[in-house]
C-alpha cells in the first residue's frame, strides 16, 4: 500500500490537488455538526460544483441545517453553468440564499452566479472578503497549500470543517494549534481511509478500489467545532511495568505502541502514535509536545531514540486524572 501512497506525495509535488471528496464521507462527517449551522453562513471556497460534493450536500439540505447563505468560490476554469461542460475562462463564485419555490431543489435560476476579476485563488483578495462574511468553511483544501490554508483560518478567527492527512499532525505549524486546543480532529472517515474523485490516473489497487477514484490512506476531518466526542474518555485498563514499557535512549518518556495500551497508573510522560488523537479528551490527558520539537529534547529536531531507533512521530502527553 505504501507505494500507492505515493500517488498522494506525487500529487503534492506537482500541486495536482485535485481530489474531490464523495458525498457519502461529507454526510457521515457533518451530521455530527448540524447544531452549529443554524443561522450560519458556510463557505466551501475550494470547490468546483462540477464535482464538488461540498456545494451539492449544503444545497440539498440548506432548509434542514437552517443555513443562512451557502458560497462557493470556484478556481478559473471552473464550470460556471452547474449542468454543462463548457468551461469558463473566468473564475466565478455561487450565492444561494436557500429554496424559492418550494421543490427542495436547488434550481439553477436561484444560484446567483458572479464573476472574480481575478483566478479565484483562496488566497486572493476576492476570496479573503467572502472568508471575511462566513462563519463556518467547509471544505476539502489542496494538500499541497494545508499549512497555508489553516494559518488563513486562524488569522481570520473562522471555525471550520477540513479535509487532511494525518501527516499534517506532524508540521511545525499545524501541532502547537492541536497542543493549544485550536484544532482537533473530527470523527473521521471508514478505516482511515478515504476515497476521492481525481482528476488523474488513479492506480489505487486496495481491496476496496472503486473505479474512477483513488484511495488515500490516513485523512482525516480537522476541526474547531465543538463535538461530543472530544469529551469522551479513553477507556484504560492496563497497568504499568517497565519491561512492557520501556523508556526512550534519550528522553524521560516511555513509549506506547498502541493508544489503547496507554497505562492506567502511570502519571510521567508517555510517547504515544499520532493516531492518537483521533481520541484525545483535553480533560483526560495534557499534550506535552511532539517528539522532534519538544523544547527539552536534547536533539532538537530530531526524533528519540529506542534502543538505537527511531520510532515513528511520538506525540507525548500526560494524564490530567
Amino acid at each position: 500500500m505504501a507505494n500507492k501512497n505515493n500517488n498522494l506525495n506525487t500529487a503534492k509535488k506537482a500541486k495536482k490537488d485535485e481530489f474531490y471528496t464523495q458525498l457519502v464521507d461529507i454526510e457521515n462527517e457533518l451530521k455530527h455538526y448540524k447544531a452549529h449551522f443554524k443561522g450560519k453562513t458556510v463557505l466551501c471556497n475550494c470547490d468546483d460544483p462540477r464535482v464538488s460534493n461540498f456545494f451539492h450536500y449544503f444545497s440539498h439540505n440548506f432548509e434542514m441545517l437552517g443555513l443562512q447563505k451557502l458560497i462557493t468560490t470556484c478556481y478559473k476554469s471552473s464550470n460556471r453553468d452547474l449542468f454543462s461542460q463548457n468551461d469558463s475562462e473566468q473564475a466565478i463564485w455561487l450565492e444561494y440564499y436557500g429554496d424559492r419555490n418550494n421543490n427542495r431543489v436547488p434550481d439553477p435560476e436561484e444560484i446567483g452566479i458572479h464573476y472574480f476579476k481575478g483566478d479565484g485563488d483562496f488566497r486572493s483578495p476576492e476570496c479573503i472578503e467572502l472568508l471575511k462574511d462566513a462563519d463556518i468553511v467547509v471544505t476539502n483544501p489542496p494538500f499541497s497549500l494545508f499549512r497555508e490554508y489553516v494559518a488563513q483560518l486562524m488569522k481570520y478567527e473562522k471555525k471550520f470543517v477540513i479535509v487532511g492527512h494525518q501527516n499534517a499532525i506532524t508540521y511545525k505549524e499545524i501541532f502547537p494549534l492541536i497542543k493549544e486546543n485550536k484544532i482537533w480532529l473530527g470523527y473521521g472517515f471508514n478505516g482511515g481511509a478515504g476515497h476521492f474523485i481525481s482528476q488523474y490516473e488513479d492506480t489505487a489497487t486496495a481491496g476496496d478500489h472503486r473505479v474512477g477514484m483513488i484511495r488515500v490512506s490516513g485523512v482525516n476531518w480537522f476541526t474547531n467545532l465543538e463535538i461530543p466526542k472530544r469529551h469522551e474518555d479513553l477507556i484504560l485498563y492496563k497497568s504499568y511495568n517497565p519491561d512492557e514499557y520501556p523508556k526512550y535512549d534519550n528522553y524521560d518518556a516511555i513509549n506506547v505502541n498502541k493508544t489503547s495500551e496507554i497505562p492506567m497508573d502511570y502519571d510521567g510522560v508517555v510517547g504515544v502514535p499520532i493516531t492518537f488523537l483521533d481520541k484525545y479528551n483535553p480533560d483526560q490527558f495534557e499534550i506535552v509536545g511532539l517528539d522532534r520539537y519538544v523544547e527539552d529534547n536534547p536533539k532538537y529536531g530530531h526524533r528519540f531514540t529506542l534502543n538505537g531507533k527511531e520510532p515513528y512521530a511520538r506525540i507525548l502527553i500526560r494524564r490530567r486524572r
